[in-house]
């Protein structure tokens, strides 16, 4: 097999697997969370705090809580945001995680285009997701989940 069929493959591949990780129990309802239990019963988790920040320059700051365990790869607390129109996401940031099995939080700040959030109403997606290598990095989602937040405005 020629060397862009292998990598095809592969590419096609993972992008299977990340349409069907959240549909294989990942993700959760409003506010939730979901997860395998880890040891002694421990759940992970991925939390999103019910308001987020948006300043006049269009950052826009999220945070929450996850817990993880059992991680061997990179691991990251993402978050993307949507207002209006669901089907039109932006990604806001990126954390590293570490799965110990404790709580910890996350904040992911991303600076936005002036105008493009207002504040008011959105939706976040957050998700625990491990780069897992055997060749190709591989995702593993830990934990995800989608909460109704606020955006409230900085005071410059």
């Amino acid at each position: 097999m020629r060397f862009h069929q292998v990598a095809g493959s592969a590419a096609v591949t993972a992008a299977l697997l990340l349409l069907a990780a959240p549909s294989a129990g990942a993700v959760s309802g409003q506010g939730g969370s979901a997860g395998p239990a880890g040891p002694a019963g421990l759940s992970e988790t991925v939390t999103v705090d019910p308001t987020g920040r948006l300043a006049a320059d269009g950052t826009v700051t999220l945070s929450g809580t996850y817990r993880c365990t059992g991680g061997t790869g990179r691991t990251f607390v993402s978050s993307s945001l949507s207002q209006g129109d669901s089907r039109v996401r932006k990604s806001v940031g990126g954390t590293q995680a570490v799965c110990d099995g404790a709580e910890h939080r996350w904040t992911n700040t991303d600076r936005t285009d002036p105008g493009r959030f207002e504040a008011g109403a959105a939706t976040v997606e957050a998700s625990v997701m491990e780069l897992r290598s055997g060749g190709l990095p591989l995702p593993m989602f830990h934990a995800a989940a989608e909460q109704s937040v606020t955006l409230v405005a900085d005071v410059a």
